[in-house]
């Protein structure tokens, strides 16, 4: 029940033999493809309401996002393409770096507003075709930015390990995958497979900190065996992999084991270590209405930084940047006039 759906920008490139286009992207993502609904809240009562706590991601099933779109109708509400990773690709691509992504749709309208959103994005689209409904994440934005995100995963969470192939992963140079892929472990362990099989750098957002909690024996079982190369977390999932509150002594254990580790500190800025070194950025003081896709744009500027050799603190001040264009709008997506600003300032 699946099939490959070729991006019109891209054209048609040779066939893997599971019927998906091989890539020959600088930077691949792996993740739940998903519509985002942005939900912009009054106040924290519709949270209240649903039982739903600030800040969280919570899974459900096709009718509980129904009753919960129901019940959202009163508020304003703008759809765009998401996911974690998708979001780090867009804006690496925005950096005019070769991305790819790889994941699953339905065959419907959501569907096509996600893969048309990674072609006008510069994406290079290995989309595979399920039954279920395409995956929508609804992020409910209270007036501070805060974002608490309600999922319903559909056909995102049917892409199965024996649809990652080597062809997909080719010329990649680094490899970014989302930490929600780890619902499954056996694919979050075939994704780094065949990354690193090909040669490329394993990069690896925590995504959650609800996720690392649920999570944290196989997360820190893959980490501590050196198999990721850059880890993204923020201080609450660096508290949730550490067990603890966010201490020296946990990032001088992610990095002993992973080669750089970023831990982002939202208006305090971020801190990377690689190695021994350890650099810390302030945040940039920019008015706040949205906080979504925030850490997946640092990652895009971070990882930029990273594929043209920069130094660590120039990697992070990169991703400090796009975190700020993002923030001051509803989405995790940037205009391309914005872009071609960003492009200037980068690279003063």
């Amino acid at each position: 029940n699946t099939r490959s759906f070729p991006n019109p920008r891209w054209g048609v490139s040779p066939l893997s033999s599971s019927g998906v286009a091989a890539m020959s992207s600088v930077a691949v993502g792996v993740g739940n493809a998903l519509v985002d609904i942005l939900v912009t809240l009054p106040d924290d009562q519709f949270l209240v309401a649903h039982g739903l706590v600030r800040g969280t991601m919570n899974l459900v099933d096709e009718r509980q996002m129904e009753d919960l779109l129901s019940d959202a109708t009163v508020f304003p509400q703008t759809r765009v393409s998401g996911g974690s990773a998708a979001n780090t690709v867009h804006g690496l691509a925005g950096l005019g770096i070769s991305c790819g992504y790889v994941g699953k749709i339905g065959d419907d309208e959501a569907g096509v507003l996600f893969r048309e959103d990674l072609s006008r994005g510069g994406v290079e689209a290995r989309l595979l075709f399920d039954s279920a409904p395409t995956g929508r994440a609804v992020a409910l934005i209270s007036p501070d930015g805060e974002r608490t995100f309600v999922t319903y995963l559909g056909a995102a969470v049917h892409l199965s390990p024996d649809e990652l192939t080597p062809s997909l992963f080719v010329g990649a140079r680094i490899v970014h995958i989302e930490g929600y892929l780890v619902q499954d472990h056996a694919l979050l362990r075939r994704a780094i497979f065949l990354a690193r099989e090909c040669g490329a750098q394993v990069s690896l957002d925590l995504a959650s900190h609800n996720v690392v909690t649920e999570n944290r024996t196989f997360l820190r079982e893959i980490v501590s065996s050196r198999q990721i190369d850059i880890l993204f977390a923020n201080e609450e999932e660096a508290e949730a992999f550490g067990g603890g509150e966010v201490s020296e002594q946990t990032l001088e254990e992610m990095a002993q084991w992973c080669a750089t580790v970023v831990v982002k500190r939202g208006k305090e800025g971020s801190v990377a270590c690689r190695g021994k070194e350890q650099v810390t950025v302030g945040a940039r003081p920019t008015p706040c209405r949205d906080t979504t896709g925030a850490g997946d744009l640092y990652a895009a500027g971070f990882l930029y930084g990273v594929l043209r050799d920069m130094p660590l603190s120039r990697c992070a001040e990169i991703g400090t940047i796009l975190a700020s264009h993002v923030i001051c709008r509803v989405g995790a997506k940037i205009s391309p006039e914005d872009w071609a600003a960003i492009r200037r300032e980068i690279e003063r």
